[in-house]
């Protein structure tokens, strides 16, 4: 019952905290509402105090720690985003890697500071798979996908690969990139490099290595993966492609990443596939830019 209890709990709170409400408000009754973050806020803060006094939700509070400090450095450094000084320095009129390189500099202080909060909650950093792992651990099957186990040595390669490959192929066939804006795009790869880095990082830092290092061994692998990645995939409904099926692509993504984190006790493979197709979308919005004359 209690095991129950925790998943339920858990999942329910994931989802109301979770960009879910704000999109049913957009979308369904065309409206939002200014004191929905705070509110998230405190069902959060109620959540941690629930679960710190009530035994049955106790193996809860980390989760719901992380989730409150999580929000709270996002809020802190959007506040930093939006200052003066910050605007003069990257702002979003100025050329694509200085305004981007803002970006990534803020989410890399939030992934830091997760990092901080995740050292002070396990005390080392293989509890949250901030490691290199067991690049070559098996990896078991994907339904309708692969039928039989594999390793991550094989199965990370491929993966990489083919996401890279089919994010590519989207890119190519909404943009249709020409040769010209391609030659002007090629001095910024080197930045186009470093961004995907810093993005991928600061991403499977915050919002799965957190995650998952607070639900190890409160719920099971796959379902600790599973609800880190419908987080995770929620949070790109307003992101490139649009909508369910940015949602979709994003979950699982998100779950394919998170497994190869519970499986191999690492890093490494998740930030690897996630690099290179950051590597594939930053380079088609550098091209973006100097087609608009804002290289």
């Amino acid at each position: 019952m209690n095991k129950r209890l925790v998943l339920v709990t858990a999942w329910g709170v994931m989802l109301l905290v979770s960009t879910l409400p704000d999109i049913l408000l957009q979308e369904v009754f065309k409206t939002s509402l200014a004191w929905l973050f705070p509110a998230k806020l405190g069902l959060l803060a109620l959540a941690l105090l629930v679960s710190l006094v009530w035994k049955p939700l106790r193996p809860l509070w980390q989760l719901f720690l992380v989730f409150l400090l999580l929000y709270l450095a996002e809020f802190g450094i959007s506040r930093l985003e939006e200052s003066t000084a910050w605007q003069a320095r990257f702002a979003n009129t100025a050329p694509f890697v200085v305004s981007m390189l803002g970006v990534q500099l803020l989410r890399i202080l939030v992934a830091v500071f997760m990092v901080l909060v995740m050292l002070a909650l396990k005390r080392n950093f293989a509890a949250f798979y901030l490691v290199k792992g067991d690049l070559n651990a098996t990896a078991a099957p994907i339904p309708l996908v692969m039928t039989q186990p594999s390793t991550w040595k094989k199965l990370g390669v491929i993966l990489a690969v083919c996401i890279t490959g089919g994010t590519l192929f989207f890119l190519v066939m909404a943009g249709r990139p020409s040769l010209a804006a391609l030659g002007l795009a090629l001095p910024m790869l080197p930045m186009i490099l470093l961004l995907a880095a810093m993005n991928a990082f600061s991403e499977e830092m915050s919002y799965r290595a957190s995650i998952l290092g607070v639900l190890n061994g409160v719920l099971s692998a796959p379902q600790a993966v599973m609800l880190a990645a419908v987080f995770f995939g929620i949070g790109h409904y307003y992101g490139v492609p649009y909508g369910i099926i940015g949602v979709v692509m994003a979950w699982f993504l998100g779950w394919l990443l998170g497994r190869s984190m519970t499986e191999t006790r690492g890093f490494c493979w998740a930030w690897f596939i996630h690099f290179l197709q950051d590597v594939a979308i930053f380079s088609f919005m550098a091209i973006g830019s100097v087609t608009a004359g804002g290289g």
